[in-house]
């Protein structure tokens, strides 16, 4: 059929609008909403007041090695945003829409509330230490106290508004007062530059002078990290870009180009015109080597008050970001709202106000600082993690512009995590227990998210690996019942369920298999709503099963039907748990398929009562007949149940016929020892018949198990299995739930059990 051209005219201009969409007509561009926040994170405090104790305790080519691997783990980071950041529409919320586009809304809202809260205790830590440097420049200011706080308290309370109230109103107006402090972060350096040595420099290639006062190594990169991570400034603004997908990479790779030339001229002017004491002992060096030494001052408050202003304005975006998703709990819902044509989140900019201003209040920012900047550094690192899996997955849908190989996304990922450590392990302790948990918070919620993530891609493809991996042959030392219920009706067989549930132990794969009668709708239609409606079912009950479905007339034969169709590969169910039928019209369909499953090499199952439950659950008793064939078998699902969480109280009773007291002492010295080697902790019963039948000893036993093991003949042994299974039937009535065992699998359980 011919392509109707007008459709496709405008299916393409649909196309379109959706691609101008994913960012703000009018909003901000590269240089704006990415380099200036970016750069002016990096160009920092640490610049101004640590960078001379860095070249005093490194010496120059020290230093010079630091930032270069400091900024090659941040250029990594870049690279894996700019993979995500060209392949997906990045809406608002930065890092945590990339994160929880490809990992997942769980993994996302786990760094984006921290990430959250780390943003907003950020801008009190900026400031606090804008309202340090004033207190410094300005000593008269410190003997202010108004209600108990203090001058830098004060001044650093009143910032913070400004700061906050600057935000509220537009984020193009604060990108413009962050023109201002660009240039006069400019004007500081080129006065550096201009400037002239204090005197004479004794600065080494490699560490300092004194070695025995001088930080290692490691420790002063622990340091001058922080300095160069200020690249998701840019990235969290990405609601408020006009074009995202261009402005997050080339914004990001221009400030960290450009950080890291600066940072690699500075050691050549520092240790130049200053000894290795002097830069480390005074922390503004710089203003004095500067031609204009205030012009310092000026660079240290724009550090600072761009790096608040920042935070205040990524900060909230996070948190709307989050609620819009359905993150926060659905009484923080309103915090998703914007205000005006550009969206401005004024109710996340005010709880952030809050946050910020209670810490500043507080004081002792210095306590929770290291923890701020491990919640940064996981966000990098699981950014890298994202890219580097769907580099390495290949998945048609991901398709980026700026393409990374993988291996480079993981070894940024892998630097990330080890400067974690190098800076301060027990805050990186702190800061994973604090993700793990809203992480595991999240999983409880079972949040939905409506769109997909790597996460599906990447259980294909260790799905698939496996597939090709697997031995064709059953292995016995890693066997394990993979086991298809064949239910029917779910709610009625119910105990059926349960039981595979227990032997499974959520290590196995279970299948809920059932056959549907053919309807007028369509077959495919009626299978598809049923297993969705099965698979929610089991959801909810805390079951972990796969689910089948197949129609058929007969259900006997449709069970057939799905026992010889379903499995991937050598992967196919190798026991068969059926409920019992209490039809007696029913028992030769029921035998016809027992024998078809005996003949497939298929274990049975076949469970009888539990529709009262399955007592206290506290005796499991196996009728034993050896370790071979179904004594083997029901040994082993016996203890797979006694180690299920609702049978761990439960004592497995292996019972053992003896004729006399001669043959009881016999099987007592050959029985238990093999159990004893078993190593189960099943307990030996060996009962006297004294002339009973074996019915009557069972009954008498028994009586007072929650559950019973017994073995069933193979239909090679009996030649009316219909008759047999009758009498079976009959001769169990009364007794607890009981499970009829059948083993045909060919494998030894003997070496399973070894």
């Amino acid at each position: 059929m011919k392509p109707d051209l007008d459709s496709l005219q405008r299916s393409a201009e649909a196309d379109q609008e959706e691609v101008v969409a994913s960012g703000k007509p009018g909003g901000l561009g590269t240089f704006g909403g990415v380099f200036t926040p970016s750069i002016l994170t990096i160009l920092g405090v640490i610049m101004y007041l640590r960078f001379g104790w860095v070249v005093g305790n490194a010496g120059l080519l020290g230093t010079l090695l630091i930032v270069t691997i400091s900024t090659g783990i941040t250029f990594l980071t870049a690279l894996s945003i700019a993979a995500i950041a060209t392949d997906q529409r990045v809406r608002v919320g930065g890092a945590y829409y990339m994160i929880s586009r490809s990992l997942g809304i769980e993994i996302g809202g786990a760094v984006g509330i921290p990430l959250y809260i780390a943003q907003g205790l950020s801008v009190a830590l900026y400031t606090v230490g804008f309202a340090e440097s004033v207190i410094n420049a300005f000593p008269t200011l410190s003997t202010l106290s108004v209600l108990g706080l203090s001058g830098i308290q004060i001044v650093g309370l009143i910032i913070t508004i400004l700061v906050a109230v600057l935000a509220l109103g537009s984020p193009n107006i604060a990108i413009k007062a962050q023109y201002f402090i660009l240039a006069a972060i400019v004007v500081s350096l080129v006065s550096l530059v201009a400037g002239s040595p204090v005197e004479q420099s004794d600065i080494r290639m490699w560490g300092a002078v004194d070695a025995n006062q001088a930080a290692g190594f490691w420790e002063v990169f622990a340091v001058f990290f922080p300095a160069v991570t200020g690249i998701m400034a840019g990235v969290n603004l990405s609601g408020d870009l006009e074009n995202p997908n261009k402005a997050i990479p080339w914004g990001t790779f221009g400030a960290v180009g450009v950080g890291y030339l600066v940072y690699m001229t500075l050691p050549l002017l520092l240790g130049l015109w200053a000894n290795s004491a002097t830069l480390i002992e005074d922390t503004l060096i710089m203003r004095r080597m500067a031609w204009w030494g205030d012009a310092i001052l000026l660079g240290v408050w724009g550090a600072t008050l761009s790096s608040a202003i920042g935070s205040i304005l990524g900060a909230p975006r996070v948190l709307q970001a989050l609620a819009l998703d359905g993150v926060l709990p659905q009484s923080l819902k309103w915090l998703g709202k914007g205000a005006g044509e550009e969206n401005i989140p004024r109710g996340g900019t005010v709880l952030t106000l809050g946050l910020a201003l209670g810490a500043v209040m507080m004081g002792n920012l210095n306590a929770i600082a290291p923890v701020l900047t491990m919640f940064f550094l996981t966000t990098y690192a699981v950014l890298n993690v994202a890219a580097g899996v769907e580099t390495f997955l290949d998945s048609p849908s991901f398709r980026p512009e700026f393409k990374v190989h993988w291996s480079l996304s993981l070894l940024g990922a892998a630097g990330c995590t080890a400067v974690m450590f190098l800076i301060n392990w027990w805050a990186t302790l702190i800061a994973i227990v604090f993700v793990f948990a809203v992480f595991a918070w999240l999983q409880r919620r079972s949040l939905r998210a409506t769109w997909g993530d790597v996460r599906q891609g990447l259980w294909m493809s260790l799905t698939r690996a496996g597939l090709l991996h697997l031995n064709a042959d059953p292995d016995p030392k890693n066997w394990r019942p993979h086991i298809l219920v064949l239910s029917g009706a779910p709610r009625r067989r119910w105990p059926v369920i349960e039981l595979a549930s227990a032997l499974t132990h959520n290590q196995a794969l279970m299948t809920v298999g059932t056959v549907l009668r053919p309807s007028e709708a369509s077959d495919f239609e009626a299978q598809r709503e049923a297993e969705a409606t099965l698979r929610e079912y089991l959801g909810s009950r805390g079951v972990q099963s796969l689910v089948r479905t197949t129609t058929a007339e007969d259900p006997f034969a449709g069970g057939e039907r799905l026992i010889e169709d379903y499995g991937l590969g050598v992967l196919k169910p190798n026991t068969i748990m059926l409920g019992h039928t209490e039809d007696p019209t029913h028992h030769e369909q029921f035998c016809t398929l027992i024998k078809h499953l005996y003949a497939a090499r298929r274990n049975v199952a076949v469970l009888r009562g539990g529709n009262q439950g399955f007592g206290n659950r506290e005796r499991i008793d196996v009728w034993w007949s050896g370790l071979k064939g179904n004594g083997g078998l029901m040994k082993i699902l016996a203890y797979l149940l006694q180690t299920n969480l609702e049978w761990q109280n439960a004592q497995v009773r292996v019972n053992v016929v003896a004729d006399d007291d001669e043959e009881a002492e016999e099987q007592r010295q050959t029985v238990g020892p093999i159990l004893d080697q078993l190593r189960t902790g099943a307990a030996l019963n060996v009962i006297e018949a004294d002339g009973r039948i074996f019915d009557e000893i069972v009954h008498d036993a028994s009586a007072d198990a929650d559950i019973v093991f017994l073995g069933m003949a193979t239909p090679d042994e009996e030649g009316d299995y219909v008759t047999y299974y009758t009498r079976l039937h009959e001769r169990t009535a009364g007794l607890p739930p009981t499970v009829f065992v059948l083993a045909a699998e060919e494998i030894s359980f003997r070496d399973v059990l070894a």
